[in-house]
């Protein structure tokens, strides 16, 4: 199991020892809900009704099923891993590491603050910079989105983001020099329901 692991990671351009990267996944399993949850009773009675008319199933999970938690743990396994410290970002940016803070506190950086302290998702930077229009985005992303959240909107493609009549990831879109306002106005709905 190892060496496959180490095999899957090396292609993935993930530099984590196997040993290193199954203890990430397991401190983030631990951090997701309880393995067995019964959905129905963080409501109501009302509320259960009206989410069983919505045609939600609220039934506990079944052994048989797949454990919904394992995309997630894995997303933010390789979220955590990827990403960078202040002084790695800072020598990427050729800034010292306490303009880094200052773009943290100013949300001109995404990161969440670790054990080991901040961290910063490696999808924002270039090979010489922040990617263009960072700062227009950033600011509209609402305040409380977790760090997962939005580097999986930044990362996947979406509908409304083309180039050559393909949908684009933000990141991708930004690149290519795309305008940074409709990746803006898309990351200020994250989080709410349509």
């Amino acid at each position: 199991m190892t060496l496959a692991l180490e095999d899957v990671l090396a292609r993935a351009g993930l530099r984590i020892d196997a040993a290193e990267f199954l203890t990430l996944v397991e401190d983030e399993a631990r951090r997701l809900a309880p393995p067995n949850p019964e959905p129905a009773q963080f409501f109501d009675d009302r509320e259960r009704r009206a989410l069983a008319e919505a045609g939600l199933d609220l039934s506990p999970y079944h052994e048989d099923e797949p454990d919904y938690r394992a995309r997630a743990v894995a997303a933010q396994a390789v979220l955590a891993e990827s990403a960078l410290s202040v002084g790695a970002a800072a020598k990427r940016l050729g800034v010292d590491p306490s303009r880094v803070r200052h773009r943290l506190a100013d949300r001109r950086l995404s990161g969440w603050k670790d054990q080991g302290g901040w961290r910063l998702p490696a999808w924002q930077f270039t090979e010489d910079g922040v990617l263009p229009g960072l700062d227009a985005v950033l600011a509209a992303v609402p305040g409380d989105e977790p760090a997962l959240v939005v580097a999986a909107f930044m990362t996947r493609p979406q509908s409304d983001l083309t180039v050559a009549n393909e949908p684009v990831s933000p990141v991708q879109w930004l690149l290519a020099g795309g305008d940074p306002r409709p990746v803006a106005a898309l990351a200020a709905t994250l989080g709410t329901a349509f």
